[in-house]
């Protein structure tokens, strides 16, 4: 895609309740020889649909809201989710950066609470913080399942954009299964985000580590990425934005509360630090290898410093970036083709991947 993501709606068409209103009278609602009110009967379907909806977004919110604090980390502000009734809150890594304590605020506005860092995980930009005291009556989320996401689903993402504590928006899944590289400005990670949600509901700066919640009140995603058009000067671009998959989170959030940190990340690696190359003309062209990790996938491969990735299976390598990118969607223990160049010639190398 052309816009590229940058740390940090649409409302439902009547187009449906249109095409049921007019199904219905198609299937007979006005009896032979009477003329329909239709300007009464779409009004009703339409008023009636629309309370309906109302009524689902605002259980939702009332639901959900209590469980979705601000979290205060130094000079910045961002969004967390009560993950369970211990105090534990899941939120981004670029919202906690490299503070160990925060001052967190809970939707009914009641005082600030102290919380303390249990551990960070950046590769997938994800953090679980604790309460030191937990109060009465803290109200865990629901957390949903990534199977379940599908397109077209209407969705409300909350949090505290630019500040504004427990804010609303709404809109739909976009798309699933999107890979995007965070931006490292703005206090990003650089991680390289595999199986996000993509949707439509407004994403700003203090939305990050928020939820993003189903109708049925279930968190189905954390809001962290906002696109930015490099043909607008990286501002915003409206309706585009990421959501860490559910599934991830409650892996990363489970392992953290467990054992203070990730011990199985699910992600493949080559097992390699690199760099981005450029060509003649300047134009990145590859991944040299500046560093092999002993008995990982690459150095058993046969792999070496100085060695320049142009290839991961059929995908073409150019930059750092691309290279996260096409491990994003592997496995460890997944063996991959790797094209590669040594001395002017051209190579290849079947790698079982190893993990990050």
């Amino acid at each position: 895609m052309d816009a590229k993501p940058s740390p940090c709606r649409v409302r439902r068409s009547l187009l449906p309740v249109a095409a049921l209103c007019a199904a219905a009278l198609v299937g007979g609602c006005a009896g032979p020889g009477s003329a329909p009110d239709t300007d009464s009967s779409e009004q009703a379907v339409v008023s009636r649909a629309t309370g309906d909806l109302e009524d689902r977004y605002q259980a939702v919110i009332k639901d959900v809201l209590p469980s979705v604090v601000q979290i205060a980390a130094g000079d910045g502000l961002g969004s967390g989710i009560v993950y369970d009734d211990k105090g534990h809150i899941v939120t981004n890594a670029h919202v906690v950066g490299d503070e160990k304590s925060f001052d967190v605020s809970v939707a009914t506005g009641e005082k600030e609470l102290k919380a303390s860092l249990v551990s960070t995980y950046p590769e997938q930009d994800l953090a679980v913080v604790k309460l030191d005291d937990v109060p009465d009556g803290l109200r865990a989320a629901e957390f949903g399942n990534t199977d379940d996401v599908e397109v077209g689903q209407i969705v409300l993402a909350m949090g505290s954009p630019l500040g504004l504590s427990s804010s609303v928006t709404q809109g739909i899944v976009s798309a699933v299964g999107r890979t995007v590289s965070e931006s490292r400005s703005g206090g990003g990670t650089g991680a390289t985000l595999a199986d996000m949600v993509q949707t439509s509901a407004a994403i700003n700066p203090g939305n990050s580590g928020g939820a993003l919640v189903n109708l049925d009140s279930e968190v189905i995603g954390i809001p962290t990425l906002a696109a930015t058009d490099p043909q607008l000067g990286d501002s915003a671009a409206p309706g585009i934005g990421f959501a860490i998959p559910v599934s991830m989170v409650r892996t990363v959030a489970d392992q953290i509360i467990r054992s203070g940190k990730v011990t199985d990340s699910g992600r493949a690696a080559l097992n390699i630090t690199g760099r981005t190359v450029v060509d003649d003309d300047y134009k990145p062209a590859g991944v040299a290898i500046v560093s092999v990790e002993k008995g990982g996938g690459a150095s058993d491969a046969g792999l070496r410093v100085g060695d320049v990735i142009t290839r991961i299976g059929d995908d073409r390598i150019t930059t750092i970036t691309s290279l996260s990118e096409a491990l994003a969607g592997d496995k460890p223990g997944q063996k991959v083709k790797v094209t590669y160049t040594r001395g002017g010639s051209q190579r290849t190398a079947e790698v079982t991947l190893g993990e990050i």
